[in-house]
C-alpha cells in the first residue's frame, strides 16, 4: 500500500550568478527522473539585471540576472539588503517551502542537505555553510561550480532527503 502525502516537496530554486530561473530549470530539467517527480520546484530570477559579462553567454540565451552587485574586480558586494527583502518577500508571499535549491549547492530552510562540487571553487564558503544546519544531507560531485548530474549514490541520497520530508509531513498532517 502506497502512502498518498499532502503535498509534494516545494523547493524553492535559486539560480546562479549571471544565469535565470529559466536557465536553472532547464540544466535542473537534466536530472534524475524518480527524483524530479516526487518535488514541486518552484524557480524565481534574482531581483537585479545582469550589470556584466555572463559565463553561460552562447549556451543560454538572456536575459541574465544577479542576487546581488559588486565592484568591477568582485572586492565588494552591494543590494544584499535588498536581495533578503526580495527573497524574503516572494517567500511570505508564494511560501512555505520545504527546501532551498542553489546552484551547485541545495541546502533545506528546515536544516537539511547541501550539494557541493570537488573543485568548486566556492567550495570551502559552502563547507562552512554546512555548520549552520543541523544533520544535513550533503551530496558531493567530482565537478566545479556546476549543477551536477547526479549519480547513484547522489540520487540515492536525494531521495533519502525527499523521504525525510514526506516522513515530517506525515507527522506535521
Amino acid at each position: 500500500m502506497e502512502i498518498q502525502f499532502q503535498r509534494k516537496p516545494r523547493v524553492l530554486c535559486l539560480h546562479g550568478f549571471r544565469t535565470s530561473a529559466e536557465i536553472l530549470r532547464k540544466q535542473i530539467q537534466r536530472g534524475s527522473e524518480p527524483v524530479l517527480r516526487k518535488l514541486d520546484l518552484v524557480f524565481i530570477d534574482a531581483p537585479f539585471p545582469a550589470r556584466g559579462r555572463s559565463d553561460i553567454e552562447g549556451l543560454f540565451d538572456p536575459p541574465y540576472y544577479e542576487w546581488f552587485q559588486s565592484s568591477k574586480g568582485f572586492t565588494e558586494y552591494y543590494n544584499f539588503d535588498e536581495c533578503l527583502a526580495y527573497l524574503e518577500d516572494y517567500m511570505m508571499k508564494h511560501g512555505p517551502f520545504d527546501g532551498l535549491l542553489g546552484f551547485s549547492q541545495f541546502c533545506k530552510l528546515n536544516n537539511e542537505g547541501k550539494e557541493n562540487g570537488e573543485k568548486d571553487f566556492l567550495k570551502e564558503p559552502g563547507i562552512a555553510l554546512l555548520e549552520s544546519f543541523q544533520d544535513p544531507f550533503v551530496i558531493y560531485h567530482p565537478n566545479g561550480h556546476v549543477v551536477p548530474r547526479l549519480d547513484d549514490k547522489g540520487e540515492e541520497t536525494l531521495l533519502r532527503f525527499v523521504k525525510k520530508i514526506e516522513k515530517l509531513q506525515l507527522h506535521e498532517g
